[in-house]
């Protein structure tokens, strides 16, 4: 290192560490009284601030003599460390205290209990676990349109992607061993990958019909977070999953054990019944999606409501407000499964939230550079599919259960057709056929219809079209 650039270094040190807990930011005059450089030229100190953007370890906000600088990765705690022992996932100094703490051997760390007082010492759009500065950042990043829309518009537009990629990370992140390509063929083409357990099946498929409710839900009321919602997510997710079907969507009954955790679940039934109900109507009251999602993400595995499947059910009710709010899905993509588990251990045993939270907005940066380039490859929704939707999916269903395929509608659908002006009837018509043409196997759930309707539909139609002379 040479003379001239090692004071440039021992500065952009020293305006790093500035920014360490300025959550609104600081102005380059306000960092450099901060870091102690006020000899500084201002020209000196831009460049140094302009290297740490350069790096990805501060952001501006802001034009000219407006402009403030803000620490990214940190969460507002402190300045960026890379924690993760494989280099995958940069974790801030206070996550990586926590990552120390709960890595120590399990006879190391103390008992830890439920305590009902860190729930309730949330308030609603008082208290928040994600500052002001990653809460803007998170939306800068997961906006997809500048102009309001209906709840899951953009979640129906790239659904099938958010299929593949939602079922596979957080199945992945239970140690389901399927593939991306694997998850991919079982969701799509329905065919399950050789020598892998039925159980890993079930868990994937059982994603797809939770992920297809909360996106069906979002496109026909305002989604609202409730504990039903929340039972009824869980009931999806664990389908064929515990022993007793009705643990599926129940408020658990009895103790649960962590493994490799000296946490101890609260117990008592009412108490975890009473407290899921505290936990949805807090969720339901913040206002911020990116709060609200983290806040889910955080209390749920930390209550433990459910006989299993708890981590599972917060990370798809983590999407909830983000699919509402047409943003760019949470998808843990390359989330490495011990970080997860490390950052959820922070919460349990020392209620700290640092290390998830480094977590989640890692996690959502990769996922929106992905979803970023999905939404580019797609272009814009047809806007006739989007205000026909409803009709389009009861018209297609309908026709499904009467055994019509494309070839022969034009008769059946004319009652469904007859609620609409004469101009729009034609392409309304040309879309209906184009749907029952695309339907198969892999998408039939998006329509409302059930196995045993879809695979009798198919095998008429299959009879329809192998008689002699059929065109």
């Amino acid at each position: 290192m040479t003379r001239s650039e090692k004071p440039q270094k021992t500065a952009r040190t020293a305006l790093l560490a500035a920014l360490d807990n300025a959550l609104e930011g600081l102005t380059r005059a306000e960092v450099q009284r901060r870091a102690g450089l006020s000899e500084l030229r201002p020209a000196q100190a831009l460049r140094a601030l302009n290297e740490l953007i350069d790096s990805g370890l501060v952001r501006a906000q802001g034009e000219t003599k407006a402009r403030r600088y803000v620490a990214t990765r940190t969460a507002g705690a402190a300045p960026p460390v890379d924690a993760a022992a494989d280099g995958a996932l940069p974790v801030s100094v206070d996550g990586e205290a926590i990552r120390r703490q709960v890595t120590r051997p399990i006879t190391h760390r103390p008992p830890a209990s439920y305590v009902r007082g860190f729930l309730d010492s949330y308030h609603p759009n008082e208290t928040y676990y994600l500052p002001a500065a990653t809460r803007r950042h998170l939306m800068d990043l997961g906006q997809t349109t500048p102009t309001p829309r209906p709840g899951g518009t953009y979640a129906r537009q790239i659904f099938q992607r958010l299929l593949i990629d939602l079922s596979w990370n957080s199945s992945r992140l239970e140690g389901n061993t399927y593939s991306l390509l694997d998850t991919e063929r079982l969701l799509i083409d329905d065919q399950a990958a050789s020598g892998k357990d039925q159980v890993e099946k079930q868990m994937i498929l059982n994603h797809k019909a939770a992920i297809e409710w909360m996106v069906e839900v979002a496109g026909v009321e305002p989604l609202r977070i409730r504990s039903s919602v929340l039972r009824n997510l869980h009931a999806l997710l664990m389908e064929n999953q515990v022993g007793d079907r009705a643990d599926e969507g129940r408020v658990r009954t009895r103790p649960v054990l962590i493994g490799g955790s000296t946490f101890i679940p609260l117990a008592i039934p009412q108490q975890i019944e009473e407290c899921l109900t505290q936990v949805a109507l807090v969720a339901d009251a913040i206002t911020d999606p990116f709060e609200q999602s983290f806040f889910l993400l955080v209390h749920l595995p930390y209550l433990q409501p459910f006989i299993d499947g708890n981590k599972r059910t917060a990370r798809l009710a983590a999407n909830l407000p983000i699919i509402r709010d047409n943003l760019r899905p949470l998808t843990f993509a390359d989330v490495p499964e011990r970080a997860f588990v490390e950052a959820v251990l922070g919460v349990y045993e020392l209620r700290r939230v640092e290390l998830l939270r480094d977590v989640f907005t890692w996690s959502y940066e990769r996922s929106c550079a992905r979803y970023t380039a999905v939404q580019q490859s797609l272009g814009e929704p047809d806007p006739f599919r989007l205000a026909h939707r409803v009709l389009i999916k009861e018209t297609v269903a309908a026709l499904v259960r009467a055994g019509h395929g494309a070839e022969d509608i034009d008769d059946a659908i004319a009652p469904f057709t007859a609620r609409l002006p004469a101009r729009d009837r034609p392409r309304f018509h040309a879309v209906v056929e184009a749907e029952l043409r695309g339907l198969n196997e892999g998408n039939f759930g998006r329509l409302g219809l059930r196995p045993s309707e879809y695979e009798t539909w198919a095998e008429h139609r299959h009879a329809a079209t192998s008689k002699p002379g059929h065109q």
